[in-house]
Formats: C-alpha cells, sequence, structure tokens
C-alpha cells in the first residue's frame, strides 16, 4: 500500500477507535477523500483493508458502515488468537528453533530492552514497539512449521482488532502504557527462553497469558477513551 493508503488507513482506524466515527456511521469514498484531503484511490483501498479487518461492512448501496465493536467480539478472538499462538510455541519448542530465528527474537528483544530500559515510553517508542512485537510473533509462528496454524490465525484477523499487528494504546495514560507493554516484552523474555530450552508446554502457557493483554482494548471502546490511538502496520 502506498504511503497515502497508510496514511489514510491509520487516520480512519484512530477515528474508528476512538469514537469519532461510531458504530452504522455511514463512510462514502468521496467525502472521505475531501475530509482527509487525499485523491479517492488511497481511500478505496483503505476502505477494503478495513472491511477486510472486520471494521466496515459494505453498505447495500454506497460506501460503507462502521461495525459494532462488543467486549464479547474482542474476548472471543483474542482467546482463538492465543490459543493459536500458544500451539505455535509449543511446536516451534518442541521441534528446536534454528540459529536464524533465535536470531530474530532475540534481536527484538534487545531493541524492546532500549525501549523500556528508559523507564518510560513515548508513542514514538510503541510505534517501534510495534513493528518488534510483529517480527517476534511471526518468527514463532513461522518456526512452528505448521502451515495451518498461520491460515487460521489469517481467518481470524479478519475480526475487529483480533491481529496482533494491531495495538490500541492510549496516549493520554502512557505511563500505565509503559507499564503494560513492558510487561509484555517481559513475557517475550519468558518465551524465548522456552523455546531456546525446548519447553513446549511452558511456552504455549505464556504465549496464551500473553494474549490476554489484547483484552484491555475492551477498556477502550466501552466507553470509547478520547486519548485512544490504534497503532496498525497497513
Amino acid at each position: 500500500m502506498s504511503k497515502p493508503g497508510q496514511r489514510v488507513l491509520a487516520e480512519l482506524r484512530k477515528m474508528i477507535a476512538s469514537g469519532e466515527l461510531s458504530a452504522g456511521d455511514r463512510i462514502i469514498e468521496i467525502p472521505t477523500a475531501e475530509r482527509l484531503q487525499v485523491s479517492r484511490m488511497p481511500v478505496r483501498m483503505a476502505l477494503r483493508t478495513l472491511e477486510q479487518e472486520g471494521l466496515l461492512i459494505k453498505a447495500g448501496g454506497r460506501g460503507y458502515t462502521v461495525r459494532e465493536v462488543t467486549e464479547q467480539d474482542i474476548a472471543g478472538t483474542v482467546e482463538v488468537r492465543g490459543v493459536l499462538e500458544g500451539l505455535a510455541a509449543r511446536q516451534a519448542a518442541e521441534r528446536g528453533i534454528s540459529e536464524e530465528t533465535r536470531l530474530i527474537l532475540k534481536a527484538c528483544l534487545d531493541i524492546g530492552d532500549q525501549i523500556f530500559d528508559k523507564g518510560h515510553v513515548l508513542l514514538e517508542d510503541l510505534e517501534v514497539y510495534h513493528s518488534l512485537n510483529m517480527r517476534f510473533h511471526q518468527a514463532i509462528i513461522e518456526a512452528s512449521g505448521n502451515r495451518a496454524i498461520a491460515e487460521a490465525l489469517a481467518r481470524n484477523d479478519h475480526l475487529p482488532f483480533a491481529s496482533v499487528s494491531s495495538l490500541a494504546v492510549d496516549r493520554d495514560n502512557l505511563k500505565r502504557e509503559y507499564q503494560r507493554f513492558n510487561f509484555a516484552h517481559l513475557q517475550h523474555h519468558s518465551v524465548y527462553e522456552t523455546l531456546v530450552s525446548g519447553q513446549g508446554a511452558r511456552a504455549e502457557a505464556i504465549m496464551r497469558e500473553h494474549a490476554n493483554a489484547t483484552l484491555r482494548y475492551a477498556e477502550y471502546f466501552h466507553p470509547r477513551g478520547e486519548g485512544v490511538a490504534v497503532l496498525h502496520k497497513g
């Protein structure tokens, strides 16, 4: 996706997460392009992507409507992701990870250490964490050697905020977000140790618990937080 498309995608996600665009609101291509001061093409691509992610529903006539996101929606999809990623971690540990995978995981940990060792985070830090978090999870899924897990996760990712590539953060309370994401990073360290030492059952348990951090999305949407930002790799 082009840079304008990525910007439009990020902006629309943020508007949905913050409640500026609420459930049932109609989104039409031309007015949206005018509102965001871009051409129609990046808006068209962004709307299609948001539909695939489960945030928008194709309207009967023109445009899309914003889908309602409930606590039950989020909890269900996150639980499924935790089960699948836990299975991937167990199988990766039991197979034994390659040196290439170990180095990828270690690099993610080192970057995360640099972010959190400061004792605080900025929104820019969490954007970096967002990218390394995706790499860390993807490396484990690939190391499992189980294509069915990746395919099942891809289907689950079409549900609202189910994907590991989507992080909701409260930019008005970065102190609390530091605590939340630092804890998640420490879980990454624990997962790494279990993978290296071949502890399949423990790796699975930690990854399933790790997914539960996402359940805090419910706090952002009910009621919607004014400071919510959604980080997502477009």
